[in-house]
């Protein structure tokens, strides 16, 4: 990938800030009978509150593999990743899970939300399964919600949202445990242009000093948002560079 990396917002790049997760010589190999086929190769990196991240590569590269392995969703083959100050390969499942429960929010494509449940719903039972409490997350839900522009589509199911709307539900929903990193898998793949440099900038948004956001993405036109740009092709890291801002 050749097009340069630069930022348009006027702002100096901000400092790295203490790392929310790293992955140290991490393979993932998938077998099937007597077939196996590699799709991370000694992948090693850090990522650190205060930066939004790009992960970019061609299809097959290991992007999404690589994302699940660094949230906890997926156990590598070889290889150690610690994330939120946890060694979650280290630790047992239930273990891990809560760690990804209580400091990861997640953004996908397919949105995934409860189609059953109402906007306010499918962020406040995210918070729920966090222990909050109905009232106190039905409260928190509903500012989440406010925060992304859907104050008054509380109580809309996502069958009656647009698809930028589905997808503010679902920042909302990743944004509202206050997590320390949010994932994100192609969150504007779906979405118009307009609507998806929307998104993007939500998730800029909750890049601060205790949090970071990590977005695999094909699209160029999100580079002027990061901080920082990592490739991938082939499992392995190829490229990791910041992103220049420009005036």
């Amino acid at each position: 990938m050749k097009t340069p990396a630069t930022r348009t917002d006027a702002k100096a790049q901000r400092p790295a800030g203490h790392v929310l997760v790293r992955a140290s010589s991490v393979s993932k190999t998938y077998a099937s009978g007597k077939l196996e086929a590699t799709v991370l190769r000694g992948v090693t990196l850090t990522l650190h509150a205060g930066e939004l991240a790009l992960l970019m590569g061609p299809s097959g590269s290991g992007k999404t593999t690589l994302l699940c392995v660094l949230s906890g969703l997926l156990r590598p083959t070889s290889g150690e990743v610690e994330l939120c100050g946890a060694p979650i390969t280290r630790l047992p499942d239930r273990a891990a899970a809560e760690v990804r429960r209580r400091g990861v929010g997640f953004v996908f494509q397919t949105y995934n939300l409860f189609p059953a449940l109402t906007a306010l719903d499918n962020v406040a039972e995210v918070l729920a399964l966090k222990g909050m409490a109905r009232a106190q997350s039905i409260a928190v839900a509903s500012a989440a919600l406010e925060r992304v522009g859907l104050g008054l589509r509380l109580h809309h199911r996502p069958g009656e949202l647009s698809g930028g709307e589905r997808q503010r539900v679902a920042i909302a929903r990743a944004m509202a445990g206050r997590p320390s990193l949010i994932f994100g898998d192609e969150p504007t793949a779906a979405l118009d242009r307009h609507t998806g440099l929307e998104v993007v900038e939500l998730l800029r948004q909750q890049v601060n000093e205790e949090c970071g956001v990590l977005l695999v993405t094909h699209d160029q036109r999100l580079l002027p948002f990061a901080d920082r740009l990592l490739e991938i092709e082939d499992g392995q890291i190829i490229g990791d560079e910041p992103v220049k801002a420009t005036a």
